[in-house]
């Protein structure tokens, strides 16, 4: 047997549930955020905050301004104030593993609550302080001045809703009716269109086929502005009732599905060496093993591959069962002959981008907005107002990643 090479440890491939995490995070505003992680962790347990009383005012790394939005400053002490107003309930195991994430999102909740005052004053919308007032003990808030600015931003938020974006909805509006599916491939979607054609049912298809389940089967009325994605919308107010799009290429879908490519060099005990790629569909998978002639494998897997072994040339030595986090990986790999390229291998614990799209047009006009629709068209209707005042504002921020590496230890100090 070949002497063993050095082992390395591979990267392992994302799994659903943490893409899925990240893609809400990046979806929805950084201030519903903070305000959640202020709920969640039960902030009924703030011990207070009488560690901030022992360090010296005079400290210019607390006295520094860290964030500041059209010339309204927010020291390192206030910074560090709502992290630990954040992360109230949390262990210290859970804070430093989420560090970064938690100094980011709280950074973020500054501004975007700043942003939410300023132009609510603009449009004469306040709270006042006996609102605040009355609001904390319903959240379990002690009356300081950080719980005060959650709150404060909470009912805002809340106020614009009702007295500003909501009043301006029509109750009927221009809505669309469709069934959307994604698929891996091209082949796939037109199999699946000659399926339809021939009396299949699009919404039982969607539920065995579409590689995306958030978007998929029925969506039932929505107005243009709540399709999913524009080339849904497109597609759900130009074709014909009752006709099913051409497969729609989406570059930007993400799909709950990969086949790997796998080739075992060297074997010994539990643990193998082998040549992995990723790819986004069985039909490119095929593809990809019919070129793979006289030892290309790690030319094709720089190519092609999306697992992040493709730098090596999709090399991973030392493999033991687990490392891939992929009961289907294991399941081929650790059984297949030295130097033999494994049948596509389908792996739906994996994510992939792009796939074809397919629409079917129920039904198109006038419709009556349902509350569930009303409450999304005010919630994005808001979201983009927030955005439209970040983007016309003056936002300075000092906070680097050493900053807030030291604003979390002056946090961990304190539990």
């Amino acid at each position: 047997m070949a002497k063993k090479q050095k082992k390395t440890t591979p990267e392992r491939v994302p799994t659903k549930h943490q893409l899925s995490k990240w893609q809400r995070q990046t979806r929805i505003r950084r201030i519903v955020i903070i305000a959640a992680i202020v709920f969640l962790v039960g902030i009924s347990s703030w011990v207070g905050i009488g560690y901030y009383k022992d360090y010296k005012a005079s400290t210019a790394a607390w006295r520094e301004v860290m964030i500041d939005v059209n010339g309204v400053p927010f020291t390192m002490e206030y910074f560090v104030k709502l992290l630990d107003a954040s992360t109230a309930g949390m262990n210290s195991t859970l804070i430093s593993s989420n560090g970064n994430y938690i100094a980011y999102t709280v950074a973020g909740g500054i501004t975007d609550a700043e942003l939410l005052r300023q132009g609510a004053e603009s449009l004469n919308i306040t709270v006042t302080t006996a609102e605040i007032d009355e609001a904390l003990p319903k959240y379990g808030l002690p009356n300081d001045s950080i719980h005060q600015d959650i709150v404060r931003a909470i009912l805002l938020g809340e106020k614009l809703k009702e007295e500003y974006f909501g009043p301006g909805l029509n109750n009927t509006m221009e809505q669309a009716h469709v069934q959307v599916m994604l698929v891996e491939s091209q082949e796939v979607a037109a199999e699946l269109i000659a399926e339809i054609e021939a009396g299949g049912n699009f919404t039982a298809l969607a539920k065995e086929f579409s590689c995306n389940s958030s978007v998929e089967g029925d969506l039932g009325w929505l107005p243009e502005e709540l399709m999913p994605n524009t080339m849904i919308a497109t597609a759900a107010f130009n074709l014909t009732l009752g006709e099913i799009s051409q497969p729609i290429y989406d570059a930007t879908a993400i799909k709950d599905v990969g086949y790997w490519l796998i080739e075992v060099t060297d074997k010994q005990d539990d643990e193998i060496n082998a040549l992995v790629m990723l790819l986004g569909s069985e039909a490119e998978a095929e593809r990809i093993k019919a070129e793979l002639v006289g030892g290309n494998f790690s030319s094709l897997a720089k190519e092609h591959s999306q697992h992040e072994s493709k730098t090596t040339g999709g090399k991973l030595d030392g493999l033991k069962r687990g490392d891939m986090g992929s009961n289907a990986f294991d399941a081929v790999a650790f059984n297949l002959t030295v130097n033999e390229v494994s049948e596509p291998v389908k792996d739906e614990s994996v994510q992939t981008p792009s796939g074809y799209r397919l629409v079917n047009v129920l039904d198109r006009g006038n419709h009556e907005l349902g509350e569930e629709v009303r409450q999304k068209l005010i919630n994005k209707r808001f979201n983009d107002w927030l955005e439209e005042q970040s983007e016309k504002s003056t936002i300075e921020t000092c906070l680097d990643a050493e900053k807030k590496e030291w604003a979390m230890n002056q946090v961990l100090a304190a539990i």
